[in-house]
């Protein structure tokens, strides 16, 4: 249990003729303040856990369940948006309950790392800022959701949200009218029932008409290394403030490469799609009429985030075809590290997929690229004549004075020298135009399911093993990386 004297503080204290002294406080106390917009394609929920009772509190312990209706055929997911206690260690689901009931056909399952610490009597978790939304992006009315209150302007104690400590029920009322005992007797039953399992959906989402996980309130998960970033890229658009808060920004400004002063972040979006671990990937649209006026490039870049040496890591999707419209554009669709312009010591390292190739060279091509000076050219490069149309693990690994290029866990490049980081640089995915080479309306996409780093040199059987147990756990974002 989390700590000594659980029973104690969830049971009434009786005296010796039977009457009820004193009806303790409950252990924990979940407040609520809501967006209050019933209609709304994202639903803004916060939450706050309230320690209530005279123990110390682990929150790792502790989970938390928010309720939806769920229409059939709508598949949900969530991130987080801005924590108290860090996104990195808050973690989450999205289940449904043993005995779905009108407004609680799924749950969102929030639940703490170790890095989340201890609540001290009395003490609160502080705001958790969390975003719901359906994959498909469309509207819906919270209204029939069993946990919203349009009313809850303020934090307000809300006992349609349920709250668990060690897999026990301490607060609120489940669906099926089950709540908070008071009886001595059954206060270890009190474990919330986990659904019938019959397999793991992607994590952080589910359909609501696909079977269910079975995920359980009992078990903590282990905390995130030091030294790593991960991102699952679940974010509701390319508007979404969670975006800027996690080390991210949408480039809009002018300059090249490929059609100059063409950025735009309407080619930036975070769709569903099949194959992707999570069931949600970054997609970066570049898209043109044959004109510059009607070109458009995308690229997302780390703002907040900087890296020099460890493990870069990125699975991603690249298009071989356009998604739609003719073919033949020279397109670049790039996963690459780099410095700023202005800096000393310029680092860049590139992975470069073109399909169609490059100036004379027929594709489909990837070229990997270490650079010691833009200005004067001056870098070690290679090119490999492969075909990755489809899902691919790159990996950049800078350590012990080279860097390792390698795709699917087969190493296709390593420079060394001069032309290894010098200073720290940001991470960015972009699709661009080599050159417009027709008229008519064409569309090329790239895709990203995750981004993974760490300061260490790992191998790729270690990235994959991470990056599954993150995901395993319910961790959408983390950044446990001094400085970046």
């Amino acid at each position: 249990m989390a700590f000594v004297g659980l029973l104690a503080l969830v049971v009434d204290t009786f005296t010796s003729s039977g009457s009820v002294a004193k009806r303790a406080k409950p252990v924990l106390t979940i407040e609520y303040r809501s967006d209050g917009a019933s209609d709304t394609p994202v639903a803004d929920p916060s939450l706050e856990v309230v320690n209530t009772s005279e123990q110390p509190v682990n929150l790792d312990a502790v989970t938390v369940r928010y309720y939806l209706s769920a229409p059939a055929g709508s598949q949900y997911t969530f991130n987080c948006v801005e924590a108290a206690v860090h996104c990195s260690n808050i973690t989450g689901t999205i289940d449904a309950p043993a005995s779905p009931t009108p407004g609680a056909g799924r749950y969102l399952q929030i639940g703490f790392t170790p890095g989340a610490g201890i609540l001290a009597p009395g003490q609160s978790s502080l705001d958790i800022s969390l975003q719901i939304y359906r994959l498909d992006h469309q509207t819906f009315n919270q209204d029939a959701d069993r946990s919203f209150n349009a009313d809850d302007a303020d934090y307000t104690p809300e006992k349609v949200i349920t709250g668990y400590l060690d897999g026990a029920l301490v607060w609120g009322t489940e669906p099926d009218g089950q709540s908070v005992s008071s009886s001595p007797s059954s206060i270890s039953a009190q474990a919330a029932s986990p659904a019938p399992s019959s397999g793991t959906p992607s994590i952080g989402t589910l359909s609501s008409d696909a079977p269910s996980s079975g995920a359980s309130t009992t078990g903590s998960p282990v905390s995130a290394p030091p030294g790593i970033v991960f991102d699952s890229f679940h974010y509701t658009g390319s508007d979404d403030p969670a975006l800027g808060e996690h080390g991210w920004g949408i480039r809009t400004g002018a300059g090249g490469p490929g059609i100059n002063d063409t950025w735009s972040a309407s080619g930036v979006s975070f769709p569903a799609a099949d194959g992707a671990q999570g069931g949600q990937v970054l997609q970066l649209r570049a898209a043109t009429d044959g004109t510059k006026a009607g070109t458009t490039q995308a690229e997302l870049e780390s703002t907040g985030m900087r890296f020099l040496n460890g493990t870069f890591a990125a699975r991603v999707h690249f298009s071989g075809q356009p998604t739609s419209g003719k073919t033949g554009d020279p397109i670049n669709e790039a996963y690459y590290l780099i410095s700023p312009e202005a800096q000393s010591g310029y680092s860049e390292l590139d992975d470069e997929y073109m399909p169609i190739g490059w100036g004379d060279v027929k594709g489909p091509i990837l070229d990997t690229t270490s650079w010691f000076d833009d200005q004067t050219k001056d870098r070690a490069t290679s090119r490999t004549t492969i075909d990755l149309n489809g899902w691919h693990t790159l990996i950049l690994t800078a350590a012990d004075g080279k860097v390792t290029y390698s795709v699917d866990g087969k190493p296709l490049y390593t420079s060394s020298g001069k032309y290894v980081p010098r200073t720290p640089m940001s991470v960015n995915f972009n699709a661009w135009f080599g050159d417009l080479f027709a008229s008519g309306q064409r569309a090329w996409d790239m895709q990203v399911n995750w981004f993974f780093a760490s300061d260490k040199a790992l191998s790729p059987a270690d990235v994959d093993a991470s990056v599954n147990g993150l995901y395993a756990q319910g961790s959408l974002f983390v950044n446990t990386m001094s400085g970046s």
